[in-house]
């Protein structure tokens, strides 16, 4: 639990070349819950960022050895990581110059620590949206992956009830398509005429086995190339039914 909780912790990394400045913010960031790292210089700046990978970076623009922009466009190239710049200068250029090279957000000094906080935590939501977004959308994807059996030339669309053999889509009763389902579900695994029947028709028919048989035929008429030599629904002589995965 504790283990899960530390990973939890963002880290932010504050680029200040301004001792009190850093202090303020780790002193406020720290006390908002989150875990702090610190560079000085903007070369510093990249390579911890590099290595640490932090969720949130606060980045000035005036710093030594490497200004605050160039860090930007060499933490972006590379991170895909919000970035909220901390600028002395009101003038536009500044900002769009920083939003341009990837900047997500800035603030302009002297700031106040509770709106620096607000914009920390604004930004942070924002990249946790799009990355449950990002998952919800994975998870989809995966559950339409796992509608769908394809086997060989034979994929069944589970949400259309739709049949299509070398792409092509096949005209099947309800019926037919669960007996379809039912066997293509477990591919080269022979199943008896007598577990289709229950398995397939359940409650609603009782008797005659010469249903599966009659049904197995149509399928055949409406899947297979030719049916006296038959290369998807296979008979397994005196025992059943299967499909070939090949």
């Amino acid at each position: 639990m504790e283990e899960k909780m530390e990973r939890d912790v963002k880290t932010i990394l504050i680029v200040d070349d301004e001792p009190p400045i850093r202090d303020i913010l780790v002193y406020n960031l720290e006390k908002e819950g989150y875990k702090t790292i610190e560079a000085s210089d903007g070369l510093d700046a990249v390579n911890m960022a590099l290595e640490q990978k932090p969720d949130l970076i606060l980045l000035d623009i005036m710093l030594p050895k490497l200004d605050g922009l160039s860090v930007c466009k060499r933490i972006k190239n590379s991170l895909n990581v919000p970035v909220l710049m901390l600028t002395a200068k009101d003038g536009e250029i500044d900002k769009i110059l920083g939003l341009e090279l990837g900047a997500d957000d800035y603030i302009t000094k002297p700031f106040s620590v509770r709106e620096l906080v607000a914009r920390v935590k604004a930004n942070l939501r924002k990249v946790e949206a799009v990355s449950n977004n990002r998952e919800i959308e994975k998870l989809n994807q995966d559950k339409k992956k796992e509608n769908k059996i394809v086997v060989g030339d034979l994929e069944l669309d589970l949400d259309k009830f739709e049949v299509k053999v070398r792409g092509e889509i096949m005209d099947l009763t309800l019926r037919e398509f669960e007996v379809l389902k039912f066997l293509a579900s477990q591919p080269e695994q022979v199943v008896t005429r007598e577990t289709l029947l229950e398995k397939v028709w359940g409650y609603e028919y009782y008797g005659d086995i010469r249903t599966v048989d009659v049904t197995v035929r149509r399928i055949r008429e409406k899947i297979e190339k030719d049916t006296s030599i038959p290369k998807i629904l296979i008979t397994k002589r005196g025992v059943g039914y299967y499909i070939a995965s090949k």
